[in-house]
């Protein structure tokens, strides 16, 4: 039976094998409510199907709570850092649908969402992309939970990998003017901790959270290696070889107590986590504007462009699974590409000039 207006909500009413079902939905009996009305019907007309008890009407923020705890402990529990940038994207998500029942969510609710974002977050692409694709999951999950049917991700736009990847290089000159404002403040402070994680990413390319979760058995200073055990894919658990910068820097911390690299002074036991405040500090000193996972970016560009190294390689040395990804930090300008295109015609020309001869 279809659903019907009692009152000022939808309800829904259906008969199986001689027995009756009937509720609220919960929705509003409005017209622009009527198709998630009929979805909760459908929904519950499944379990009923499956001899199971009908699910309560599930507001977001409740559903999100527990789509979190399933995203921490069961399906991302082996990948941390996946399930903490969902964490930060629900935030605000809950924020903005609330108490919105989740089977009234559709394309045109997500789509005041992203303009939401845009226009009052001022955020750029990376975090919205990172906020659909989060979305996207709780609406995979939901359907599984027999919440709703449907997912209305699928029905609006995500910025590409190219709009949505926020990667500034920085130049000589940035980076000399960096490392003196996070010298200055890490001096102040007594810990070296900014200014050495730093010199490690620009000089080695890795992430930041693998150098500062990095333990002194990882560290072989007589071979100038270190071992990345985990992180993203299985291509991330790699051997960096170090600049000799970087083995003098890692060997002085071998001198820390307990067994992290870079151990942390607010949580004894652990190693640190963050440095985004001495990191804004040091940028504002010199009077630039990055983010401290952007030294990896320079990392990247500077081989790629400058060194020529192969995107094989390359792709190694930074722990990625593919080619597709090693592309995002490679920035040839235009003086670079024009000089391989002469280089490319001087190349055909004297392949033409063998033919003849």
């Amino acid at each position: 039976m279809p659903i019907r207006r009692r009152g000022p909500l939808w309800h829904y009413r259906f008969t199986i094998a001689g027995q009756e079902y009937a509720g609220s939905t919960g929705l509003p009996a409005t017209e622009a409510n009527r198709k998630a009305a009929e979805r909760y019907e459908k929904a519950q007309l499944e379990l009923a199907k499956q001899g199971r008890k009908a699910e309560t009407r599930r507001d977001f923020a409740t559903a999100a709570g527990d789509f979190i705890t399933w995203c921490k402990d069961v399906e991302y529990r082996q990948k941390a850092n996946t399930a903490e940038r969902i964490r930060v994207s629900f935030a605000s998500l809950v924020s903005f649908f609330g108490d919105m029942p989740v089977v009234s969510i559709e394309a045109g609710e997500i789509e005041r969402y992203k303009t939401h974002r845009v226009q009052i977050n001022a955020v750029k692409d990376v975090t919205l992309r990172h906020d659909l694709h989060a979305l996207s999951l709780f609406f995979q999950y939901a359907q599984k939970m027999r919440w709703r049917e449907g997912n209305p991700v699928r029905e609006v736009s995500i910025p590409s990998d190219a709009d949505a990847v926020r990667m500034h290089p920085l130049s000589a000159e940035e980076e000399k003017a960096y490392f003196k404002g996070a010298f200055e403040v890490t001096d102040r402070a007594g810990r070296r901790n900014l200014y050495d994680v730093a010199k490690v990413l620009i000089d080695q390319g890795c992430r930041p959270e693998e150098i500062m979760a990095a333990t002194k058995c990882s560290f072989d200073p007589e071979s100038g290696t270190l071992a990345i055990r985990g992180g993203k894919s299985r291509a991330a658990k790699r051997t960096l070889y170090l600049t000799a910068e970087v083995v003098a820097i890692l060997s002085e911390r071998l001198k820390t107590e307990g067994p992290w690299l870079f151990p942390s002074e607010r949580y004894p036991g652990n190693h640190i986590t963050k440095l985004n405040n001495s990191h804004d500090r040091a940028c504002r000193e010199a009077g630039v504007s990055f983010v401290l996972y952007d030294l990896r970016h320079t990392f990247g560009t500077r081989q790629g462009t400058e060194l020529k190294t192969d995107p094989f390689t390359l792709a190694a040395i930074m722990g990625h699974a593919n080619l597709r990804t090693i592309m995002r930090y490679v920035h040839p300008d235009q003086p670079q590409q024009k000089q391989a295109m002469e280089r490319y015609a001087v190349a055909m020309r004297r392949r033409k000039m063998r033919r003849v001869k």
